[in-house]
């Protein structure tokens, strides 16, 4: 399995704070049966340059020298870029794509999109250079139209969802009803730490798999394992 979405660098934004609670999570994240941890932290431009971020998240991962062991995840690096309109000019944007892939995650506004924010995406979709990855769509889904969902399901944009999205009673009709319809193609545990925003990815792929059955489970290990490069 595949985590998409995680905090788990530690000393880099609000995720994990230390080199130990980033051990402690890597295994609770084996215990569930993850293989591959894709660590996104923050990166909003209007705070730091691409360089001094990537600068910033290698010293981060460096500092996990000597307790990344065969039994715990691998981690890839990427970020959870911030939208801003005129995003799509950002130069190397491409280098904030999670390691091995072409896939870049994008936290959206917590607001109505307007006109120029959906054209935007969904022009950088259509660049060719990546794959945009919206990150946790359902937190998203008050604020947006269903015309404007369907527009952007219309096109290549992948959308990830966090497992509390099908965890949380309140909203596991509707995330079901999303990964029925396609509309879900990737997850997340947007992991921060061990005690209030632990991983339990897990959990949400078991009812995924009661509801839909070992066999869809399968398939859909087998497409996240295909996004990465050989």
């Amino acid at each position: 399995m595949i985590d998409f979405h995680s905090h788990i660098l530690p000393g880099i934004d609000d995720g994990s704070k230390s080199v130990e609670e980033t051990l402690q999570l890597l295994r609770m994240l084996s215990d569930q049966g993850i293989k591959i941890v894709c660590a996104t932290p923050h990166f909003n431009a209007d705070r730091i340059s691409v360089d001094d971020f990537l600068e910033k998240r290698t010293a981060s991962y460096n500092s996990l020298e000597g307790i990344l062991t065969d039994d715990l995840p691998e981690i890839r690096q990427g970020a959870e870029v911030a939208y801003y309109e005129g995003i799509s000019r950002m130069e190397s944007l491409s280098k904030l794509c999670i390691e091995g892939t072409g896939l870049l995650l994008i936290e959206m506004p917590f607001t109505a999109w307007t006109e120029f924010t959906v054209q935007e995406i969904i022009q950088l979709s259509c660049s060719g250079n990546m794959r945009i990855v919206l990150a946790h769509i359902e937190r998203y889904l008050p604020y947006l139209k269903k015309s404007v969902l369907n527009r952007i399901l219309e096109t290549d944009i992948l959308l990830q969802v966090n497992a509390s999205f099908f965890n949380d009673f309140p909203t596991r009709r509707k995330a079901l009803k999303m990964l029925k319809n396609g509309d879900i193609q990737l997850f997340g545990s947007d992991c921060h730490n061990t005690s209030v925003r632990p991983p339990k990815l897990s959990d949400a792929l078991c009812i995924v798999e009661k509801k839909m059955g070992a066999e869809y489970l399968d398939d859909m290990f087998g497409y996240w394992f295909s996004l990465f490069k050989k």
